[in-house]
């Protein structure tokens, strides 16, 4: 089968086309003939040298995707050859074929793209487990959202929205501006023009936000702790701007703010099983009714693979990009 290998680390060109065997599910794992492979910033980082794999796992690009089953291991019964299903992989989706857990299988809405499929999970579970789990969203609080075009920035505005809370966003340029103020949001800014802390003081009457949800790091950090409400909640999902060595913690102490981390890939099964239980309950319902949805910004062939890695890397891209495999 085709495979995208990273034989060396590097820019998106050092990815290669390769022929591996098959593989074979497990018997708690289903083999998915792979449709479409939803592109992540971590496979960015992965493919750099710079985001080992788990003890245990190979070096295979590609967390999650959208496909067919093609056979199933020997305790799987809820999964048959044919079922059309998106989810998580711990490796692989850059692939044909790719093993997938009996519980990080999703099944696809009726009249999706698996385009569409491939965009949803990684991106929704993220937004569901930063913003309303270590965050706490409520209704009527306030989100703000740094990188808002991104496939997580564009789920987690949609989601919160849905629930009826009010959400500022920062993006990089103003065409994103524009655009993730017609898919809902309250209010955003362009990082690069205006300073969202003053921004977000004036639209809120001098209130700040709730809840902040922080690609960032060290850019942003300071200035997003003076932003946050007194009890307010801080997400880190990523620091493109760099790690924090220091900060003034009287600020985090006199507001009794919290402080919280968050990432995917280095979680267990069972807890990612627990994810994908809860999205299922609370978030695939809004999704097949339209209320929410993935928003897809591009797709690639396999073959063109260092296309899309270098969209990603030059940050173009509203919402998500996809791989497809035919």
């Amino acid at each position: 089968m085709r495979t995208v290998t990273i034989p060396t680390y590097g820019g998106p060109e050092v990815m290669l086309i390769a022929d591996t065997p098959k593989p074979a599910p497990g018997p708690e794992d289903i083999l998915v003939r792979v449709r479409a492979a939803g592109i992540n910033r971590a496979d960015a980082i992965q493919r750099q040298g710079q985001y080992p794999m788990p003890p245990g796992v190979g070096n295979i690009l590609g967390l999650e995707l959208a496909g067919e089953v093609d056979s199933v291991g020997a305790n799987v019964d809820e999964w048959k050859p044919g079922d059309k299903v998106m989810g998580l992989v711990a490796e692989g989706a850059y692939a044909e074929y790719a093993r997938m857990d009996r519980g990080l299988a999703v099944p696809m809405p009726a009249g999706w793209s698996f385009a569409e499929g491939a965009a949803v999970i990684e991106v929704f579970l993220t937004a569901q487990e930063t913003v309303f789990g270590l965050g706490e969203l409520k209704k009527r609080e306030t989100l703000l959202v740094h990188a808002g075009g991104s496939g997580v920035g564009t789920a987690a505005i949609q989601m919160a929205k849905h629930q009826g809370s009010t959400v500022y966003f920062t993006a990089g340029d103003i065409g994103k501006v524009e655009r993730l103020l017609a898919l809902g949001a309250d209010a955003g800014w362009n990082y690069k023009t205006h300073d969202f802390v003053e921004m977000a003081f004036n639209q809120s009457k001098g209130k700040g936000v709730d809840v902040i949800e922080d690609f960032v790091g060290a850019g942003a950090f300071m200035r997003n702790l003076a932003l946050l409400k007194v009890r307010g909640r801080l997400i880190m999902v990523g620091t493109m701007g760099g790690n924090i060595d220091s900060f003034q913690m009287n600020v985090m102490m006199r507001k009794r703010l919290r402080i919280l981390g968050f990432t995917l890939r280095a979680q267990s099964v069972n807890e990612k099983r627990a994810l994908i239980k809860r999205f299922r309950a609370r978030w695939l319902p809004a999704l097949e009714s339209g209320a929410i949805k993935p928003i897809v910004h591009a797709t690639f062939p396999l073959e063109q693979v260092s296309e899309a890695h270098a969209m990603l890397e030059r940050n173009e891209n509203f919402g998500k990009i996809v791989l497809t495999i035919d």
